[in-house]
């Protein structure tokens, strides 16, 4: 009686995972794309979540303010992925303030190129600029890719 064999050949496995390699190769950076355009909203919450806080403290106090125990805040936004920069602004007359978030040196929005910082001031001018400092508001701010 003849037996049959059974199993798969060791070419048979080596296209398997030929495939997976190649559709891993495909899959993973644009995960990663798709976490860093998630991630950039800790920058934009955090900047808003400031100059709310500020406009409560100019209410109060008829002035802004650049430190952040004051404001009850942090330096880093919610999830850490970005440091946050407040300093004092003056155009005539009028006193402001601008707020900067900064990719945080452990997290990976560092390799974001196309978001690098985000800025909000008193007068919620919003602006953004990619690793070679040129203008990205729309897409960064806007939530357009």
């Amino acid at each position: 009686m003849k037996t049959k064999m059974r199993g798969f050949s060791l070419l048979e496995l080596m296209v398997v995972v030929g495939i997976m390699v190649l559709l891993a190769s495909i899959a993973i950076p644009g995960y990663q794309r798709y976490v860093q355009r998630a991630n950039r909203s800790d920058a934009t919450n955090a900047l808003l979540r400031i100059a709310s806080s500020e406009e409560k403290f100019f209410l109060q106090n008829n002035t802004y303010t650049t430190n952040f125990a004051q404001l009850g805040l942090n330096n880093v936004s919610e999830n850490g992925h970005y440091n946050i920069a407040l300093a004092a602004n003056a155009a005539g007359l009028v006193v402001g303030f601008t707020a900067t978030a900064a990719p945080a040196a452990t997290s990976g929005q560092l390799n974001d190129a196309t978001c690098q910082s985000f800025t909000l001031d008193q007068a919620q001018t919003r602006t953004a600029l990619d690793g070679g400092a040129v203008d990205q508001t729309a897409r960064c701010w806007g939530g357009k890719n």
